[in-house]
């Protein structure tokens, strides 16, 4: 009877709580006082994690996500871009790589140069002076582009490191005269007046509107209109025989072929066009 007694009382003991069977149990038979100590019944948890971290979180995305994200190198990203485009305009022929910070937001690395003297028809006018020019450009430029209504309109801005320098050489009127600051002077004695221009700011801040409409999925063209601040310039100026005697047209004082080609390089230098590059291009781009 005790056995039947001690096996049910044990059943009872070890389907009690966890709580009850962490205390001791006392059981009285009798006049005998049996003390049971339950064993703890195991129960397994799974405690969720306070944060389950997501590789893409976060407002950048597009080509450098993945960076932030973790998931490329910066090398990785670097050699795939979001875009290649090449231009064609006022600062050069050339090209660019677009990487994506996000669907509105382009960070653009480009270079632009060469000799463009053509693009403006081979020759320039200051004051009353025509000039032949070669033009040697070189702008790398680092910039961003956006899309402010997240269509094809875009605007753009960033900095030109600009390495430029044109070469000039005197054209007289067909009159025969060279006209510097209103005074006359008769070509034949000047001779050929031989220079060069270049600007002084070594970074130039530069602004532009446009557009960027998408033809395929992967083709688009685009256009843009600015300006880049590349500051006033240093002009050099030469004549060929600098000490050669130089008549002026309606005075009998005369001067010499180093006094006029020293008038031309002022009114070169006092270009305020050459201080604001007009930019104009336009392009293809290939979307990847």
């Amino acid at each position: 009877m005790k056995l039947i007694k001690l096996t049910a009382i044990s059943a009872a003991v070890l389907a009690s709580t966890a709580a009850l069977a962490a205390e001791p149990v006392v059981v009285v038979d009798d006049n005998t006082a049996v003390a049971y100590e339950a064993e703890p019944v195991a129960v397994a948890y799974e405690a969720e994690p306070a944060y389950a971290y997501n590789a893409d979180a976060g407002v950048v995305r597009n080509t450098t996500g993945a960076v932030v994200g973790g998931t490329k190198t910066f090398f990785q990203t670097a050699i795939n871009p979001a875009a290649v485009s090449a231009e064609v305009g006022t600062l050069g022929y050339g090209a660019n790589i677009a990487w994506g910070l996000n669907e509105n937001t382009e960070l653009q690395a480009g270079w632009a140069g060469g000799d463009v003297a053509e693009l403006f028809g081979g020759d320039i006018d200051v004051d009353d002076v025509n000039y032949d020019v070669d033009a040697d450009f070189s702008n790398p430029y680092l910039g961003v582009q956006l899309r402010p209504t997240g269509n094809w309109f875009t605007m753009g801005a960033g900095i030109i490191v600009p390495d430029n320098s044109l070469d000039v050489k005197s054209n007289p009127e067909s009159n025969g005269i060279y006209e510097i600051d209103n005074v006359k002077y008769e070509a034949e004695n000047v001779g050929v007046l031989e220079g060069s221009i270049d600007h002084r700011n070594k970074l130039a801040p530069y602004a532009t509107i446009g557009f960027r409409p998408n033809i395929t999925e992967n083709f688009g063209l685009f256009g843009e209109l600015g300006a880049a601040y590349l500051g006033k310039t240093n002009a050099t100026v030469r004549a060929a025989d600098p000490n050669k005697s130089v008549k002026i047209v309606g005075s009998d004082v005369p001067t010499t072929a180093g006094k006029v080609a020293a008038e031309a390089q002022k009114e070169l230098e006092s270009e305020n066009w050459l201080e604001w590059m007009p930019i104009v291009k336009v392009g293809a781009t290939y979307r990847f």
